[in-house]
């Protein structure tokens, strides 16, 4: 394959999974590096792994089920002299691969979708980044706001309030939560389907995170009027203000996330302080 002719998903997503080597996998990497649409498409998709491995590590640990063994051996049919060692686990194999399947189809199209039914794609997103970054011990945010003493951390405030800003092409504001409980631990910079997005990330006294998603919002996106909605242990106010989307997501009760959503809201309305408004 030539070096400018580009790479098709199934080789990028072979890529992604470390399948690919030698001069083609540095001619992959090459054409990410100067192609930024298909560089965001591949961030995206190793969001979703990530997550799904975040998700369902738990359940590749777990033993067989009785049931799919006694199942698997029902349908073995008239062999029943075959040695069930090498059948059994290619069997087995089988069902565990549809199951895969079907699991990655239910995260990707939907029950991810029909959690936030009501939605845009990209507050599942913002659901999907607060489940990958929220658990992170070392690194849990791209920027580091929480370094050095008082001056120190001022000046990476404006550092990563300017950046994002830049970034996004939208004024980005660094919430002061305190009175809610939550100190700002950073942020990072995050794909979105159609350009950049940004992750805030705040923290409790007890280590409880919330995460807050901004993005440049386009047509359709979501009214100004909260929208709440709940991913399992997850719960997420969404709106948009101005000409930014906002999804604010924690494993918090509703009423104290809804809380943090209006101290948000309020802060927004407010004319940036010069140092952060400017690029």
């Amino acid at each position: 394959m030539s070096g400018d002719q580009r790479p098709d998903d199934t080789l990028l997503s072979a890529w992604l999974d470390g399948e690919v080597e030698g001069s083609e996998c540095a001619r992959i990497q090459a054409w990410l590096q100067t192609h930024p649409d298909d560089a965001a498409r591949v961030r995206l998709w190793a969001v979703d792994r990530d997550a799904l491995r975040a998700r369902f590590a738990a359940t590749l640990d777990e033993p067989l089920p009785e049931r799919l063994t006694q199942t698997v051996w029902r349908r073995s049919g008239p062999r029943r002299g075959f040695a069930w060692g090498r059948w059994g686990q290619a069997a087995a194999a089988v069902v565990l691969l549809g199951a895969g399947v079907a699991i990655g189809a239910w995260w990707r199209g939907g029950a991810a979708a029909e959690r936030v039914a009501n939605g845009p794609r990209w507050a599942q997103r913002a659901a999907v980044a607060h489940a990958v970054y929220a658990p992170e011990v070392r690194h849990p945010v791209e920027v580091s706001v929480r370094d050095g003493d008082a001056a120190q951390q001022r000046e990476q405030e404006t550092h990563l309030s300017r950046w994002l800003t830049r970034r996004l092409s939208v004024p980005v504001k660094l919430f002061d939560l305190r009175d809610q409980g939550f100190e700002l631990v950073g942020g990072r910079l995050l794909p979105d389907a159609s350009g950049p997005s940004a992750q805030l990330m705040y923290q409790d006294t007890m280590g409880m995170r919330v995460t807050v998603y901004l993005r440049k919002a386009g047509e359709p996106d979501a009214p100004a009027a909260f929208r709440f909605e709940r991913q399992g242990d997850l719960s997420l106010f969404y709106w948009v203000e101005g000409r930014c989307g906002y999804a604010l997501v924690g494993a918090l009760p509703r009423e104290r996330l809804l809380a943090l959503a209006q101290a948000i809201a309020r802060q927004d309305q407010a004319p940036m302080p010069p140092a952060a408004a400017s690029r």
